[in-house]
């Protein structure tokens, strides 16, 4: 299982070299299910290694000139203050156990069920064709894609997700970004997100290095080769494929929890 575990960590920088985000929703399921690790720490080494591949990602794209830095820190400041007091102060608050009776949901449970409906969502806003009228002031609206960003940043603290599947449709209708930059500007935030995120939880948790570390550059070697292979690759029918291949995980996690 351990070995199809390191597999998976190829797959997870793979996708996010190939899309800018989805990757990252893999991770937690992999290192729970594959490598047996508690659904609370799998969440925290999930920020780690989405991170620092992603960091790599940016920095791949930023040189290609496909990272607007003014967006990408316009929708990363809220996000990554959220992920940090979500990571920080909210997840170390939840309750051992949420419900006893009629049935049993203890904190990792939830995580889990929690993490299996924001992937449903996930999966479902990459399938649905969004619509790209906006209007100006709803785009200039500075205070609305603060808002928005903060709450995206609450849900990627609890499930340890990078948030790309919901990051890079509000850099499309927000920022009115294409679709190639708006994939290397996801990466940025991901990767700001992602880390400041962990720093939360380096206080809370006794992390094992030797295996976020191995686990991590083995997924940077994946974002490379994702974003070699987006020369020759669909991607409306891979984000396509990707998506239904994350509605049957989210079926699979919900299944097994219940």
């Amino acid at each position: 299982m351990e070995i199809l575990g390191y597999i998976g960590a190829l797959f997870i920088g793979l996708v996010l070299g190939l899309t800018g985000g989805g990757g990252s929703i893999l991770t937690v399921p992999i290192l729970v299910y594959l490598m047996s690790i508690n659904p609370v720490t799998a969440t925290a080494y999930s920020l780690f290694i989405v991170g620092t591949t992603s960091t790599f990602g940016a920095i791949q794209n930023y040189r290609k000139n496909l990272v607007d830095i003014k967006n990408g820190f316009l929708f990363a400041i809220p996000s990554f203050i959220a992920v940090y007091l979500t990571r920080k102060f909210i997840v170390p608050k939840i309750p051992k156990v949420l419900i006893e009776s009629p049935f049993l949901i203890t904190k990792e449970t939830f995580l889990m069920l929690f993490f299996a409906v924001i992937m449903i969502f996930g999966a479902l806003s990459v399938l649905k064709k969004k619509s790209q009228n906006i209007n100006d002031e709803e785009k200039r609206n500075a205070i609305l894609i603060g808002i928005q960003t903060f709450i995206i940043g609450i849900i990627i603290g609890l499930v340890g997700a990078g948030g790309g599947f919901l990051i890079i449709p509000s850099l499309i209708l927000f920022a009115k970004l294409p679709m190639k930059k708006a994939v290397g500007t996801s990466l940025f935030i991901i990767a700001m997100n992602s880390l400041v995120g962990f720093i939360g939880d380096v206080q809370n948790l006794e992390i094992d290095w030797l295996f976020l570390l191995t686990f991590s550059a083995i997924s940077i070697v994946g974002i490379f080769l994702g974003m070699y292979l987006t020369k020759y690759t669909n991607e409306s029918q891979l984000k396509k494929i990707f998506a239904y291949f994350v509605l049957v995980m989210a079926a699979i996690i919900l299944l097994k929890e219940m």
